[in-house]
Protein backbone atom coordinates (compact mmCIF):
# COMPACT_ATOMS: atom_id res chain seq x y z
CA UNK A 1 0.00 0.00 0.00
CA UNK A 2 1.54 3.40 -1.19
CA UNK A 3 2.11 5.58 1.80
CA UNK A 4 -0.66 8.00 2.83
CA UNK A 5 -0.41 11.47 1.25
CA UNK A 6 0.36 14.67 3.64
CA UNK A 7 -3.28 15.93 2.50
CA UNK A 8 -4.81 12.79 3.29
CA UNK A 9 -3.36 12.47 6.72
CA UNK A 10 -4.06 16.39 7.46
CA UNK A 11 -7.70 15.31 6.28
CA UNK A 12 -8.03 12.40 8.64
CA UNK A 13 -6.60 14.09 11.54
CA UNK A 14 -9.12 16.77 11.27
CA UNK A 15 -12.14 14.34 11.25
CA UNK A 16 -10.37 12.78 14.22
CA UNK A 17 -9.91 16.12 15.76
CA UNK A 18 -13.77 16.67 15.52
CA UNK A 19 -14.85 13.50 16.92
CA UNK A 20 -15.04 13.86 21.04
CA UNK A 21 -12.54 12.19 22.83
CA UNK A 22 -14.64 9.28 24.28
CA UNK A 23 -15.67 8.22 20.86
CA UNK A 24 -11.47 7.80 19.99
CA UNK A 25 -9.93 5.02 19.87
CA UNK A 26 -6.23 4.11 21.52
CA UNK A 27 -5.18 4.07 17.57
CA UNK A 28 -7.04 7.02 16.73
CA UNK A 29 -5.79 9.28 19.60
CA UNK A 30 -2.34 7.93 19.10
CA UNK A 31 -2.49 9.87 15.47
CA UNK A 32 -3.74 13.10 17.22
CA UNK A 33 -0.91 15.91 18.01
CA UNK A 34 -0.59 17.73 20.64
CA UNK A 35 -2.10 20.82 19.15
CA UNK A 36 -5.30 18.82 18.33
CA UNK A 37 -6.49 18.30 21.34
CA UNK A 38 -9.06 20.43 22.63
CA UNK A 39 -8.50 21.11 26.44
CA UNK A 40 -9.28 24.30 28.21
CA UNK A 41 -7.92 24.14 32.19
CA UNK A 42 -11.22 25.81 34.05
CA UNK A 43 -13.31 23.01 32.24
CA UNK A 44 -10.80 20.48 33.21
CA UNK A 45 -10.87 17.89 36.20
CA UNK A 46 -7.63 20.08 37.19
CA UNK A 47 -9.78 23.18 37.94
CA UNK A 48 -11.05 22.05 41.31
CA UNK A 49 -7.41 20.75 42.32
CA UNK A 50 -5.72 24.33 41.01
CA UNK A 51 -8.73 26.19 43.03
CA UNK A 52 -7.89 24.08 46.50
CA UNK A 53 -4.17 25.01 45.96
CA UNK A 54 -5.09 28.89 45.82
CA UNK A 55 -7.18 28.15 49.06
CA UNK A 56 -3.91 27.16 50.60
CA UNK A 57 -1.78 29.75 49.35
CA UNK A 58 -4.01 32.60 50.28
CA UNK A 59 -4.33 31.12 53.89
CA UNK A 60 -0.85 31.41 53.95
CA UNK A 61 -0.78 35.05 53.29
CA UNK A 62 0.73 34.48 49.72
CA UNK A 63 -1.13 36.60 47.13
CA UNK A 64 0.44 35.02 43.82
CA UNK A 65 -1.22 32.27 41.77
CA UNK A 66 0.41 30.66 39.70
CA UNK A 67 -1.33 30.49 36.37
CA UNK A 68 -1.48 26.90 34.80
CA UNK A 69 -1.50 25.48 31.16
CA UNK A 70 -1.85 21.98 29.53
CA UNK A 71 1.73 20.25 28.45
CA UNK A 72 3.22 17.30 27.78
CA UNK A 73 4.71 16.93 31.44
CA UNK A 74 4.81 18.63 34.67
CA UNK A 75 7.35 21.61 35.54
CA UNK A 76 7.38 24.92 36.51
CA UNK A 77 9.68 26.93 33.52
CA UNK A 78 12.81 28.95 35.28
CA UNK A 79 11.68 32.88 35.15
CA UNK A 80 8.10 31.98 34.80
CA UNK A 81 6.11 31.96 38.28
CA UNK A 82 3.42 29.29 36.92
CA UNK A 83 2.67 25.43 36.45
CA UNK A 84 2.70 23.27 32.98
CA UNK A 85 0.68 20.05 33.65
CA UNK A 86 0.36 17.17 31.76
CA UNK A 87 -1.98 16.95 29.03
CA UNK A 88 -3.50 13.56 30.18
CA UNK A 89 -4.81 15.21 33.18
CA UNK A 90 -7.00 17.11 30.80
CA UNK A 91 -9.64 14.73 30.04
CA UNK A 92 -10.58 11.11 31.48
CA UNK A 93 -9.87 9.39 28.05
CA UNK A 94 -6.39 10.59 27.92
CA UNK A 95 -5.85 9.30 31.81
CA UNK A 96 -6.78 5.64 30.74
CA UNK A 97 -4.28 5.93 27.86
CA UNK A 98 -1.68 7.05 29.91
CA UNK A 99 -2.46 4.16 31.93
CA UNK A 100 -2.50 1.41 29.13
CA UNK A 101 0.81 3.02 28.01
CA UNK A 102 2.93 4.02 31.18
CA UNK A 103 1.10 1.31 33.55
CA UNK A 104 0.19 4.29 35.34
CA UNK A 105 -1.12 7.80 35.63
CA UNK A 106 1.03 10.44 37.43
CA UNK A 107 -0.74 12.62 39.53
CA UNK A 108 -3.80 11.00 38.56
CA UNK A 109 -5.00 10.27 41.91
CA UNK A 110 -6.39 13.41 44.05
CA UNK A 111 -3.83 12.82 47.04
CA UNK A 112 -0.93 12.06 44.10
CA UNK A 113 -2.28 15.61 42.22
CA UNK A 114 -1.85 17.79 45.49
CA UNK A 115 1.66 16.66 46.07
CA UNK A 116 2.94 17.04 43.11
CA UNK A 117 0.70 20.54 42.73
CA UNK A 118 2.12 21.77 45.87
CA UNK A 119 5.65 20.88 44.57
CA UNK A 120 5.31 22.65 41.53
CA UNK A 121 3.90 25.71 43.20
CA UNK A 122 7.09 25.88 45.14
CA UNK A 123 8.96 26.61 42.07
CA UNK A 124 6.59 29.18 40.85
CA UNK A 125 6.51 30.95 44.73
CA UNK A 126 10.40 31.17 44.52
CA UNK A 127 10.16 32.83 41.14
CA UNK A 128 7.73 34.82 41.58
CA UNK A 129 9.26 36.81 44.29
CA UNK A 130 12.78 35.77 43.68
CA UNK A 131 13.62 33.42 46.42
CA UNK A 132 16.79 32.17 45.53
CA UNK A 133 18.48 35.87 45.32
CA UNK A 134 18.66 35.93 48.60
CA UNK A 135 22.14 34.77 50.66
CA UNK A 136 19.79 33.15 52.91
CA UNK A 137 18.31 31.06 50.59
CA UNK A 138 21.48 30.13 49.46
CA UNK A 139 22.77 29.30 53.06
CA UNK A 140 19.71 27.03 53.72
CA UNK A 141 19.50 25.67 49.97
CA UNK A 142 22.82 26.07 48.17
CA UNK A 143 23.18 27.76 44.85
CA UNK A 144 20.27 27.77 42.54
CA UNK A 145 22.20 28.27 39.22
CA UNK A 146 23.85 24.71 40.25
CA UNK A 147 23.96 22.91 37.03
CA UNK A 148 21.10 19.66 37.00
CA UNK A 149 22.72 16.23 37.00
CA UNK A 150 21.55 14.14 34.18
CA UNK A 151 21.12 11.62 37.19
CA UNK A 152 21.41 11.47 40.70
CA UNK A 153 22.39 8.98 43.52
CA UNK A 154 19.71 9.06 46.37
CA UNK A 155 20.70 8.56 50.10
CA UNK A 156 17.64 7.19 51.57
CA UNK A 157 18.75 7.58 54.75
CA UNK A 158 19.56 11.21 54.81
CA UNK A 159 17.73 13.43 57.35
CA UNK A 160 19.03 16.65 55.45
CA UNK A 161 16.16 16.65 52.85
CA UNK A 162 12.32 16.56 53.51
CA UNK A 163 10.59 13.46 52.28
CA UNK A 164 7.64 14.81 49.82
CA UNK A 165 7.30 12.97 46.32
CA UNK A 166 8.23 9.75 45.99
CA UNK A 167 12.41 8.95 45.24
CA UNK A 168 14.05 10.92 47.52
CA UNK A 169 13.69 13.71 45.01
CA UNK A 170 14.68 16.95 47.06
CA UNK A 171 18.35 15.54 46.87
CA UNK A 172 18.41 16.34 42.88
CA UNK A 173 19.24 19.92 43.00
CA UNK A 174 18.74 22.64 45.45
CA UNK A 175 16.29 24.64 43.51
CA UNK A 176 14.58 21.12 44.21
CA UNK A 177 15.24 20.88 47.94
CA UNK A 178 13.14 24.42 47.90
CA UNK A 179 10.40 22.86 46.31
CA UNK A 180 10.12 20.22 48.47
CA UNK A 181 10.46 21.71 51.92
CA UNK A 182 7.98 24.25 50.34
CA UNK A 183 5.62 21.23 49.98
CA UNK A 184 5.95 19.95 52.99
CA UNK A 185 5.48 23.33 54.64
CA UNK A 186 2.41 24.44 52.79
CA UNK A 187 0.09 21.18 53.32
CA UNK A 188 -2.65 21.73 55.45
CA UNK A 189 -2.39 19.90 58.49
CA UNK A 190 1.08 18.69 57.84
CA UNK A 191 2.78 18.82 61.54
CA UNK A 192 5.94 19.36 60.33
CA UNK A 193 7.34 20.34 63.12
CA UNK A 194 6.88 16.93 65.10
CA UNK A 195 7.70 14.89 61.42
CA UNK A 196 10.55 16.21 61.49
CA UNK A 197 11.89 16.76 64.77
CA UNK A 198 15.63 15.90 65.51
CA UNK A 199 16.49 16.35 61.45
CA UNK A 200 18.70 19.10 60.23
CA UNK A 201 16.14 19.33 57.79
CA UNK A 202 13.79 21.33 59.86
CA UNK A 203 15.95 24.12 60.16
CA UNK A 204 14.98 24.26 56.47
CA UNK A 205 11.86 23.83 57.09
CA UNK A 206 11.57 26.77 59.58
CA UNK A 207 13.17 29.09 57.18
CA UNK A 208 10.92 28.56 54.57
CA UNK A 209 8.20 29.15 57.45
CA UNK A 210 10.53 32.49 58.21
CA UNK A 211 10.49 33.61 54.90
CA UNK A 212 7.03 32.73 53.57
CA UNK A 213 5.77 35.01 56.47
CA UNK A 214 8.18 37.72 55.12
CA UNK A 215 6.40 38.03 51.87
CA UNK A 216 2.82 37.83 53.00
CA UNK A 217 0.72 39.54 51.69
CA UNK A 218 3.10 41.52 49.19
CA UNK A 219 2.79 41.80 45.24
CA UNK A 220 5.24 39.58 43.18
CA UNK A 221 8.02 41.39 41.72
CA UNK A 222 7.69 38.74 38.41
CA UNK A 223 3.93 38.92 37.04
CA UNK A 224 4.29 37.40 33.48
CA UNK A 225 2.14 34.71 32.24
CA UNK A 226 3.85 33.67 29.93
CA UNK A 227 3.33 29.65 28.62
CA UNK A 228 6.06 27.43 27.74
CA UNK A 229 5.23 24.09 25.36
CA UNK A 230 1.75 24.88 25.53
CA UNK A 231 -0.23 21.87 23.22
CA UNK A 232 -1.33 24.44 21.49
CA UNK A 233 2.45 24.91 19.94
CA UNK A 234 3.01 21.26 20.08
CA UNK A 235 2.93 19.48 16.97
CA UNK A 236 4.15 16.03 18.24
CA UNK A 237 1.66 12.92 17.94
CA UNK A 238 0.94 11.28 20.94
CA UNK A 239 2.48 8.24 19.18
CA UNK A 240 6.21 9.90 19.17
CA UNK A 241 5.39 11.22 22.82
CA UNK A 242 4.58 7.70 24.01
CA UNK A 243 7.47 6.24 22.04
CA UNK A 244 10.09 8.41 23.53
CA UNK A 245 8.65 7.94 26.79
CA UNK A 246 8.62 4.42 26.71
CA UNK A 247 12.03 4.30 25.83
CA UNK A 248 13.01 7.00 28.09
CA UNK A 249 11.46 5.07 30.86
CA UNK A 250 12.75 1.67 29.92
CA UNK A 251 15.50 -0.87 31.48
CA UNK A 252 18.55 -0.92 30.21
CA UNK A 253 21.12 -2.79 32.32
CA UNK A 254 22.45 -6.14 31.48
CA UNK A 255 21.20 -9.11 32.94
CA UNK A 256 23.23 -10.20 36.07
CA UNK A 257 20.01 -12.04 37.88
CA UNK A 258 20.85 -15.57 36.96
CA UNK A 259 22.69 -16.32 40.48
CA UNK A 260 19.38 -15.23 41.99
CA UNK A 261 16.72 -16.67 39.45
CA UNK A 262 18.59 -20.06 40.41
CA UNK A 263 17.78 -19.75 44.08
CA UNK A 264 13.95 -19.70 43.44
CA UNK A 265 13.69 -22.08 40.40
CA UNK A 266 15.32 -24.71 38.71
CA UNK A 267 16.44 -26.55 35.11
CA UNK A 268 16.30 -29.94 37.05
CA UNK A 269 14.50 -32.52 35.41
CA UNK A 270 13.27 -33.34 39.15
CA UNK A 271 11.20 -30.10 38.48
CA UNK A 272 9.82 -30.88 35.00
CA UNK A 273 6.07 -31.26 36.13
CA UNK A 274 6.07 -28.01 38.15
CA UNK A 275 4.69 -24.59 36.72
CA UNK A 276 7.22 -22.64 34.18
CA UNK A 277 8.93 -19.75 36.17
CA UNK A 278 8.09 -17.44 32.88
CA UNK A 279 4.17 -18.49 33.66
CA UNK A 280 4.59 -18.28 37.51
CA UNK A 281 5.66 -14.32 36.78
CA UNK A 282 3.71 -13.05 34.45
CA UNK A 283 0.54 -14.64 36.51
CA UNK A 284 2.17 -12.59 39.66
CA UNK A 285 3.86 -9.64 37.53
CA UNK A 286 0.86 -6.96 38.55
CA UNK A 287 1.11 -7.64 42.07
CA UNK A 288 5.09 -7.55 41.93
CA UNK A 289 5.07 -4.61 40.16
CA UNK A 290 2.88 -2.39 42.14
CA UNK A 291 4.63 -3.72 45.39
CA UNK A 292 7.76 -2.59 44.33
CA UNK A 293 6.97 0.54 43.09
CA UNK A 294 4.99 0.96 46.47
CA UNK A 295 8.58 0.57 47.98
CA UNK A 296 11.02 2.30 45.88
CA UNK A 297 8.95 4.99 44.49
CA UNK A 298 10.01 3.47 41.04
CA UNK A 299 7.97 4.10 37.60
CA UNK A 300 5.76 1.03 37.12
CA UNK A 301 6.84 1.03 33.97
CA UNK A 302 10.49 0.74 34.65
CA UNK A 303 9.82 -2.40 37.06
CA UNK A 304 7.35 -4.06 34.26
CA UNK A 305 10.78 -3.47 31.96
CA UNK A 306 13.03 -5.48 34.67
CA UNK A 307 10.22 -8.57 35.05
CA UNK A 308 9.67 -8.51 31.32
CA UNK A 309 13.80 -8.94 31.07
CA UNK A 310 13.53 -11.44 33.88
CA UNK A 311 10.89 -13.31 32.38
CA UNK A 312 12.29 -13.65 29.34
CA UNK A 313 15.73 -15.22 30.37
CA UNK A 314 13.70 -17.69 32.45
CA UNK A 315 12.23 -18.93 29.38
CA UNK A 316 15.85 -19.17 28.32
CA UNK A 317 17.20 -21.21 30.87
CA UNK A 318 14.40 -23.46 30.99
CA UNK A 319 13.34 -22.43 34.83
CA UNK A 320 10.74 -23.80 36.37
CA UNK A 321 9.35 -23.14 40.38
CA UNK A 322 11.53 -25.04 42.81
CA UNK A 323 9.86 -24.13 45.82
CA UNK A 324 6.52 -23.05 47.74
CA UNK A 325 4.42 -20.20 45.09
CA UNK A 326 4.13 -18.19 48.47
CA UNK A 327 8.04 -18.71 48.96
CA UNK A 328 8.43 -17.76 45.41
CA UNK A 329 6.12 -15.15 45.25
CA UNK A 330 7.94 -13.09 48.36
CA UNK A 331 11.56 -14.20 47.24
CA UNK A 332 10.81 -13.11 43.58
CA UNK A 333 9.60 -9.57 44.79
CA UNK A 334 12.98 -9.05 46.95
CA UNK A 335 14.48 -10.05 43.68
CA UNK A 336 13.15 -6.90 41.46
CA UNK A 337 13.20 -5.33 44.22
CA UNK A 338 16.95 -5.09 44.63
CA UNK A 339 17.35 -5.11 41.08
CA UNK A 340 15.06 -1.90 40.65
CA UNK A 341 17.80 -0.40 43.72
CA UNK A 342 20.64 -1.45 41.66
CA UNK A 343 18.75 0.66 38.93
CA UNK A 344 18.15 3.76 40.97
CA UNK A 345 21.77 3.98 42.67
CA UNK A 346 23.62 3.81 39.39
CA UNK A 347 23.30 7.03 38.72
CA UNK A 348 20.11 5.78 35.91
CA UNK A 349 17.15 7.97 37.99
CA UNK A 350 15.08 9.81 36.61
CA UNK A 351 14.68 13.44 36.79
CA UNK A 352 11.62 15.72 36.72
CA UNK A 353 12.41 19.39 35.74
Amino acid sequence: MPPRSSATSSARRERLRRKPLPRLTDEELLELRFCDLRLEMSRSRMQPYLDRLYDELAQRGIRHRPHAWFSSEWFSPDGVPGIAVPFYLGHERLMRLEKKKMLEVEGGPERACMRILRHEAGHAICTAYRLHYRASWRKHFGRFSEPYPDSYRPNPNSRHHVVHLNRWYAQVHPAEDFAETFAVWLRPNSRWRQVYRGWPALRKLEFVDELLRDIAGAAPPVRTRRRLEPISELRTTLREHYRAKRLRYGSDWPDVMDRDLYRIFSSDRGCATNPTAASFLRREQRAIREQVSRWTGTYQYTIDQVLRDTIDRCRELKLRLAIDEEQARMQATLMITVQTMNYIHGGHHRILL
